[in-house]
């Protein structure tokens, strides 16, 4: 429950002819995470399966590329045979994905080219529409005479004026035969000769040259129908090629659904191929077991290969530690919990795993500084209803809203009405000097767990001094005991107490002389600054953090403020606005504050909590499991 399942050092060697098939013993097993073998390149230099491996690669993208052009998705579902695909079958298979996916490519270039065309058509089809009110022929307007200058364009409305007089005393004339919003669209014609002399004033007009496509041919309803006809006869053809893409689906669906079942069984090896190695007719992979699970492990080859393998497995050395992945398991109702967990890192193998503690912590405090019987009760609900919705997150709703519901009762408060039920404790405004007092004891309880689990966690990771002497060791455990104590006495007597002050000053003695000798190497004044600085930086961090947790009480005397806030603008009201005023501001607390309390707890277990003792570089376990899907679905 507290740490990762133990783990195991895992070496299979076994003939090359059986390394597929025992790679897909260990698929199915699903418990094998492979790692390179400790075993160096020089006795074990070749790669076995390095050929089977590239040509798998081609299978996959070739089979993904092929599902997505047929518009087929992984359904998933049971592999029907757990037969070892052979290199030759591999082969095979990729010739007739080669094929196929010939097939689909071409089929995609047609209709790209369709689509291309047709967004063409109907883009000429709608510039067309300036040109309906001429009753010419389009073409003559595409080229020039040797005599005649004629050009179409656009101009400024402003302009139109003063632009066809500047033309006119040039010999020009200008026809008008489209109006804008803020263009004209206007075709101007004159004799060759003097074109030279109407490009001033062409461009000081603002002229804009319209290019007339060469598909314009004959008078513009005309060229409508044509085009019209063309767009049609496109989307006809693109109708027939996705009967077509259709009809192939159906005809290849079975020798796809067989294709996906065999680089399902294939994926395995090809997979362990990057880590095993072999000479000759032996091959070898290694990895990390549950170890419960290497008897059964050992059980399976032994049925299937009598006494033609070795499999070795060993408890990890300590240098391997950072290496061993971890594997967690919990129940389902942890599980959201576990996944806010690994948000932050995954555990290191000999590390304390957090889940069960951060459950138990995020809910009693978000149900501290949310503490409501029926807006908890609203926030169980919901997780309930919306389960399906919200997945392995519903759990984490419900927990949350019973435990603002519990603490609701502790305070007696039912939707922000606190004369509905007596507190079984006290309204938190009654007492905040206590709400404030409950806070601080929670949040150094809390910090002295989480530091009590970093000496744990660094003792068993061998780093004894870090775990006796560091900050966040046994003297810093120690420091910040004393200085609890030491508030606590100036408090209630008005003086530390010379006992207290005297573990203090031992402590940070403890911790300057650790920090001294780490930072051996450096000038004296270095060092000096150096340990000051951490001693500072402890005392400071280990009060702040403390205070931290004063949010508590903070956010609860918040909610009962916000809820007196809503109350007071409905007394204000009539009995409708009343109500309405009291359900409405439920909601924005619900919604609103809630959230922020959601936050603000995750925030408090994530930097005063796991920044302590969790390190959350671990390594997760991953392990071999049966590669691709063996179902489709369109």
């Amino acid at each position: 429950m507290f740490r990762p399942v133990a783990m195991q050092r895992t070496e299979l060697s076994l003939l090359k002819e059986h390394a597929a098939e025992a790679a897909l013993l260990l698929a199915d097993l699903a418990c094998f995470d492979p790692e390179i073998s400790e075993v160096s390149a020089a006795d074990l230099p070749e790669l076995p399966g390095e050929s089977y491996r590239q040509i798998f690669a081609e299978c996959r993208s070739r089979f993904d590329k092929i599902l997505l052009h047929y518009g087929l998705t992984d359904g998933g579902g049971s592999i029907p045979s757990m037969q070892p695909v052979s290199l030759a079958e591999l082969a095979e298979l990729d010739e007739w994905l080669r094929k196929q996916w010939d097939t689909c490519s071409e089929d995609q270039e047609q209709m790209r080219k369709l689509r291309d065309d047709h967004r063409r058509t109907a883009q000429m089809l709608k510039a067309l529409g300036q040109f309906m009110d001429l009753n010419i022929d389009l073409t003559l307007l595409q080229k020039n005479s040797r005599v005649l200058d004629i050009r179409v364009g656009t101009l400024p409305r402003a302009n139109t004026q003063r632009f066809t007089e500047a033309i006119g005393m040039a010999g020009y004339v200008a026809i008008e035969f489209f109006t804008g919003p803020e263009q004209v669209h206007l075709i101007i014609a004159g004799t060759t000769g003097r074109s030279a002399e109407i490009e001033r004033v062409l461009q000081a007009a603002g002229w804009r040259m319209t290019d007339i496509p060469s598909e314009f041919r004959g008078r513009p309803a005309e060229v409508r129908q044509e085009l019209t006809q063309r767009i049609a006869r496109l989307e006809q053809q693109q109708t027939e090629l996705r009967r077509s893409t259709d009809a192939a689906q159906s005809q290849l669906r079975d020798h796809l659904l067989d294709a996906g079942n065999r680089l399902a069984r294939a994926a395995p090896f090809a997979e362990l191929a990057v880590l095993m190695r072999g000479r000759g007719n032996l091959v070898m992979v290694s990895g990390w077991i549950p170890k419960g699970r290497a008897a059964q492990l050992h059980a399976m080859l032994e049925q299937r290969f009598g006494d033609r393998f070795v499999l070795r497995a060993r408890d990890p050395l300590p240098e391997e530690r950072m290496r061993v992945p971890s594997l967690i398991s919990h129940h389902r109702w942890l599980r959201p919990f576990a996944s806010l967990v690994l948000n932050y890192g995954v555990p290191r193998y000999d590390e304390i795993d957090p889940t069960v503690l951060f459950a138990l912590s995020y809910v009693l405090m978000f149900g501290m500084m949310f503490g409501d019987v029926g807006q908890g009760a609203t926030i169980a609900l919901a997780g309930a209803l919306l389960r399906r919705r919200l997945g392995q997150y519903a759990a984490l709703a419900v927990a949350a809203g019973i435990s603002s519901a519990f603490f609701g009762l502790l305070y007696g408060s039912v939707f922000g009405f606190e004369q509905l039920l007596p507190a079984l404790w006290m309204p938190p405004l009654s007492d905040p000097l206590r709400m404030l007092g409950v806070a601080l004891g929670w949040g150094i309880g809390f910090i002295v767990l989480a530091t009590a689990l970093t000496i744990r966690n660094r003792i068993v990771a061998g780093r004894m001094q870090d775990a006796l002497l560091d900050s966040h060791g046994a003297a810093g455990l120690a420091l910040y005991l004393g200085l609890v104590f030491a508030g606590y006495r100036y408090a209630t007597a008005g003086a530390p107490g010379i006992g207290t002050l005297l573990l203090v000053c031992t402590s940070l003695a403890m911790i300057f002389a650790h920090s001294w000798r780490r930072s051996s190497g450096t000038a004296t004044w270095e060092r000096i600054l150096i340990a000051l600085m951490e001693g500072f930086e402890t005392v400071m961090g280990y009060v702040s953090n403390t205070l931290s947790f004063l949010r508590l009480a903070a956010f609860s005397l918040n909610h009962v403020a916000l809820t007196i806030a809503i109350f007071t603008i409905g007394s204000m009201m009539h009995a409708t606005g009343y109500w309405v005023s009291v359900v409405l501001g439920n909601i924005f607390i619900l919604v609103l504050e809630g959230g922020i309390v959601a936050i603000q707890t995750l925030r408090l277990e994530y930097y005063e909590g796991f920044s302590r003792f969790f390190s959350g570089d671990g390594r997760a376990f991953r392990p071999l499991t049966l590669g691709g899907k063996r179902e489709w679905a369109s």
